[in-house]
Order: structure tokens, then C-alpha cells, then sequence
């Protein structure tokens, strides 16, 4: 289990909402084959996000907690500085995304997980694979993401 992936928060949301989705059985391929990889940014993001009231409809807001509570406890966290932001070169153009290629390159990521067009169109990232959630799948288990 000597993988690093870094999934986004458009796809972890996704997935917390939705059981059974591609997201969710994404999420559930990394956790099982993967280290997942995440940074106290990219974690304050996914709890802030999944804090609004607007998902109440889906899930019930103690579940949505509990959810980020276990992507907590199941990550790997990475330390990434103000420099190693200012250093992500080529940037995504939604500036906000950068801290996910920040992460990748701190991980040594293998893979980042992204439902995110704003990150999908910089695939490969400086050499780091950035696919869908669906792709990953696809990919037997990820293995062959290497030099796509």
C-alpha cells in the first residue's frame, strides 16, 4: 500500500452525499489499496463545505460531521507551507484548487482524484496523473495511472 492519492473535495463530498456512487466507490478503492493524502487545508475545506445547511436535504449534518471525521482519522497528513503554494507552477485558474497541487507535490502523490474541471484540464500535472473518479476506477484499481 505504498500509493499516494489526493482526492479533492468536489469528489469526497460527492462521495459523503452519495452511497454507491462513483465517487464513493472511489474513495472506498483508495482507502482500501491507497494512502489517502491530505493537508489541514484541504481537510478545513472539506468540513467547511460539508458544514452547509444546503446538504441537509441529503444527509443529515451529524453524518456529514462523522464523514469528515473519518477522512481525518484515514488520512495522511502533509504539511504544506504558504512557499510550497506560491511554488505551484503551472497554477490551476481557479486559485483556490491550488492547494491540491500544492498537496500532491508535498505527498509525492501518485494520483489525484478530481471531479473539478478546473483540475482536470491540467492533466498530467508535472507528472501526476489528475483523473476523475470514474477514471480511477477504470484504470484497473489505478495501477496503470503511472505516465498517463
Amino acid at each position: 500500500m505504498s500509493r499516494r492519492v489526493v482526492v479533492d473535495t468536489s469528489t469526497l463530498v460527492s462521495a459523503a452525499l452519495r452511497a454507491d456512487s462513483i465517487p464513493h466507490k472511489a474513495l472506498l478503492e483508495v482507502l482500501a489499496t491507497s494512502h489517502l493524502c491530505a493537508s489541514t487545508e484541504t481537510l478545513a475545506e472539506l468540513e467547511r463545505v460539508l458544514d452547509n445547511k444546503k446538504f441537509d436535504r441529503y444527509l443529515d449534518q451529524t453524518l456529514r460531521r462523522e464523514f469528515v471525521a473519518l477522512i481525518r482519522r484515514q488520512s495522511h497528513i502533509f504539511a504544506v507551507e504558504t512557499t510550497d503554494l506560491e511554488a505551484v507552477e503551472p497554477p490551476c485558474r481557479d486559485p483556490e484548487d491550488n492547494k491540491f497541487l500544492a498537496l500532491a507535490l508535498a505527498a509525492e502523490a501518485n494520483v489525484l482524484i478530481s471531479s473539478d474541471d478546473d483540475l482536470l484540464v491540467l492533466h498530467p500535472w508535472r507528472g501526476i496523473p489528475i483523473v476523475t473518479p470514474a477514471d480511477f476506477l477504470s484504470r484497473r484499481k489505478g495501477d496503470d495511472l503511472e505516465g498517463t
